[in-house]
């Protein structure tokens, strides 16, 4: 397995997933945030990830991001143990801009 596996896992279809109600969550601060985001995300700040991810529908998918994909593969880490099985690092945010709702 690759770097880029390691951290980005398998490859999915987000096309399918936003078609699912995927939820992409944002997890750079709000600065960060209101700088540019993902048309549509929730913006919960990693550090604030444990506290804010009772808000969220453990049914949909979740695509996580961040500036570069790191902050985003903790915060994938952090879903998973908190139950949601259907999540994926999308990795940059301004990779994710074609699924802006």
């Amino acid at each position: 397995m690759g770097i880029f596996s390691s951290l980005f896992g398998a490859k999915v279809n987000l096309e399918e997933w936003m078609e699912e109600g995927a939820t992409i969550v944002d997890v750079r601060t709000k600065g960060e945030f209101q700088g540019g985001n993902v048309k549509g995300s929730v913006n919960i700040p990693l550090d604030q990830l444990r506290s804010g991810i009772s808000k969220l529908d453990k049914k949909k998918p979740i695509i996580t991001c961040c500036a570069s994909g790191m902050r985003s593969s903790s915060a994938k880490s952090i879903f998973k143990n908190a139950g949601f099985e259907k999540v994926h690092n999308g990795g940059s945010w301004s990779s994710l801009r074609k699924f802006s709702k």
